[in-house]
């Protein structure tokens, strides 16, 4: 019997993008002492995050279970932009983390850690350049231009755990990408677009930057965290606008990120004003 999807499709219709292995993903992901306590795939859901962050707030589900759906129709990214791609064309999933042994006031570099690990994550396994817009997005190059390749939410979920959603566009065409400015894995000449070994890479470095991250106390210096994420991040040096709540914005040069994890932009009045949420505008030289 041939299986099939809700709307009647096969799902082997696009034999360029063959579904998940969940019994195989378990079995490489959840082992004794693994951050990872269960790997679940569905075939289709609004938002994993949405999803995870209903089902963690009773404070029952264990942390490290990880949500995966082969398609999403409501995806969220930040000021709740929408997220959608074709089925099995990307990898769309949430973890639910309880670093109950970090200061809260350290929880804002969680979403920062999550795309240093995706990067690297990506970078090895993908065979592709990946570099990160602050504060969350992965960005590739294609025909020489830096353009969006994913994206990271994270979301409070009781008053001990956070949601971290990813979504990662991986096989998407040109004829499919929902703005000029997107891209994908494949676009960018990615060695390898198999979504098993490319999840598994992204959450064993997630697991790996999550625990050094948990035993610094949430110091992103002590971990290497704050080093790492400059040392990857396209926004630093770069001439920047950032569109802030109020309809405030500050234009100048991005010069560092700060030990909370904030965006300092130094000014043209030779002010250094740190930047904790807003949009980010990466200008180009005049």
């Amino acid at each position: 019997m041939t299986p099939r999807d809700a709307s009647g499709d096969s799902r082997w219709s696009d034999l360029d993008r063959p579904p998940l292995n969940a019994a195989a993903l378990r079995r490489a992901l959840v082992r004794e002492g693994s951050l990872w306590s269960d790997v679940e795939v569905v075939q289709h859901t609004g938002s994993t995050n949405s999803d995870l962050v209903a089902r963690a707030a009773s404070g029952e589900t264990p942390e490290g279970v990880v949500l995966v759906a082969e398609e999403q129709t409501s995806g969220r990214g930040r000021l709740d932009r929408r997220w959608t791609a074709p089925p099995r064309s990307g990898l769309f999933f949430s973890v639910l983390l309880r670093p109950a042994d970090v200061p809260v006031t350290r929880w804002g570099w969680l979403p920062l850690l999550t795309g240093v690990a995706v990067a690297t994550g990506l970078s090895r396994a993908a065979g592709v350049d990946t570099a990160l817009k602050w504060p969350n997005d992965l960005l590739v190059t294609v025909a020489g231009e830096e353009r969006k390749a994913g994206g990271i939410l994270a979301e409070r979920s009781g008053e001990h755990g956070v949601v971290v959603g990813v979504g990662i566009n991986v096989t998407l065409r040109a004829d499919e990408l929902p703005v000029p400015q997107a891209a994908s894995l494949a676009l960018a000449g990615a060695t390898v677009t198999d979504r098993d070994p490319l999840l598994r890479a992204m959450l064993r470095s997630l697991e790996d930057w999550y625990g050094r991250w948990r035993a610094a106390g949430g110091d992103p210096a002590a971990c290497g965290l704050q080093e790492t994420y400059a040392a990857g991040c396209a926004t630093l040096g770069r001439a920047v606008r950032a569109e802030l709540p109020g309809d405030r914005s500050i234009t100048g040069e991005a010069v560092a990120v700060d030990g909370d994890g904030r965006l300092v932009i130094a000014t043209k009045d030779g002010v250094q004003e740190p930047v904790g949420a807003g949009d980010i505008v990466h200008l180009r030289p005049a």
